[in-house]
């Protein structure tokens, strides 16, 4: 099916050396464009793919996170793009894993960041913090924090 293809184009990345062609990129843009009806598993697929693959295509990953987000809002406009509030339920874990790249790239993600900040493709608040991942601050907790009751608490004052 489509979201195969989209998903086979993806890992075909890692027979390239970065930097990918634009021609590359506008084939998985397409594909996954196309792949629509199963957004669920293209999204998935980019984020297992940023997730497994070498440091060195950590950027590229993004790249793709990028264009295929941006071909969305053009295509279907920005009420009707699923790709964006899809990518942005693991957002957190993905820029986790798309810091493991070498240091010389961190910039270039800051710079999407950047960009998806001024041409709103996802809401500040979900950018902030992973600009703030990039200054080296921990990501927000996003496991619930377990009650204070299921630790014990020796109330007694020593002394």
């Amino acid at each position: 099916t489509l979201g195969y293809t989209a998903f086979n184009t993806l890992y075909s990345l890692n027979e390239y050396k970065p930097p990918i062609s634009k021609a590359k990129m506008t084939q998985i843009t397409k594909s996954a464009i196309k792949a629509i009806k199963f957004y669920k598993h293209v999204v998935q697929s980019v984020e297992k793919f940023i997730q497994k693959c070498k440091p060195e295509y950590k950027v590229p990953g993004l790249y793709v996170i990028d264009s295929i987000v941006r071909q969305s809002r053009h295509q279907f406009g920005q009420e009707k793009d699923v790709f964006a509030p899809r990518f942005s339920k693991n957002i957190i874990n993905t820029f986790q894993n798309l810091y493991r790249c070498p240091s010389d790239d961190k910039s270039k993600i800051v710079r999407v960041l950047n960009l998806w900040q001024k041409n709103s493709v996802f809401k500040s608040d979900i950018i902030q913090p992973l600009l703030d991942m990039a200054a080296g601050l921990p990501p927000p907790s996003v496991t619930p924090v377990i009650a204070s009751s299921a630790v014990p608490v020796n109330n007694a004052t020593p002394g």
